[in-house]
């Protein structure tokens, strides 16, 4: 096939119709350099860097010594992106921090279904565990960001979708980094929040839709206030 010039974007492109024609999976080698070259017409420069781009994005993975592979196809790239946005944006950090909880509060709403069906006449202990550890630190006043933290990734593992529990990741990423310019809530709110978790658990064993969506409700009720006073300060 002769060599012609092609944007960087149409030799991507090119490359992950490939991908999907051949039906490869992640892991799934994909053609040589070489062989990349003749298939899709265009030179090796072209290849490498779509290659690179593709890298990237998780779609492929370069084992040095082997060869070129489709990738794990994660939300990574995604999840950089976001946390990134969430810290450069000076002056609009409490914007941004309710975004976060916003798209949050959306999921939880729209998962609650599923949650509250795979927890039904359960009562999982590491759930347990975590609402049990807020509920000490906020009685002392002490943060409770990493129990909150692995209540909401353990809840995910509740639904079986993978992107969902990435998501939830990155949000609290990004809440991580931009919420401490928020300063120390009060300790009304901490102990408002971890029985909002306690509520969470108990309705969903409970499986108390209703109950589920008033405690998700009462889970983000502290953060908003906060964020509604700082926004007016």
């Amino acid at each position: 096939m002769p060599r012609h010039n092609r944007d960087d974007r149409s030799t991507t492109r090119a490359i992950k119709n490939l991908i999907l024609e051949r039906g490869l999976r992640p892991g799934d080698p994909i053609p040589t350099e070489a062989e990349l070259v003749e298939e899709i017409g265009v030179s090796r420069s072209s290849i490498r860097e779509a290659v690179r781009t593709l890298v990237a994005l998780d779609i492929l993975q370069v084992r040095h010594g082997t060869g070129t592979f489709v990738g794990g196809l994660s939300l990574s790239p995604l999840v950089e992106g976001m946390v990134f946005r969430g810290v450069l944006m000076p002056g609009k950090n409490h914007q941004a921090l309710r975004d976060v909880v916003e798209l949050r509060r959306c999921l939880d709403l729209a998962l609650e279904e599923q949650i509250v069906d795979a927890l039904h006449g359960k009562d999982p202990s590491t759930l347990r565990t975590e609402v049990d550890a807020m509920l000490e630190c906020a009685h002392r006043g002490d943060p409770i960001t990493t129990h909150d933290r692995r209540f909401h990734l353990l809840l995910s593992e509740c639904v079986d979708n993978q992107f969902y529990a990435q998501l939830v990741a990155a949000f609290w990423d990004i809440h991580q980094l931009v919420a401490p310019q928020l300063g120390v809530a009060s300790t009304s709110d901490l102990q408002a929040s971890a029985r909002a978790h306690a509520g969470l658990l108990e309705a969903a064993v409970a499986g108390d839709s209703q109950r589920y969506r008033e405690a998700i409700a009462a889970h983000y009720e502290p953060i908003l206030r906060s964020l509604e006073a700082h926004s007016r300060a």
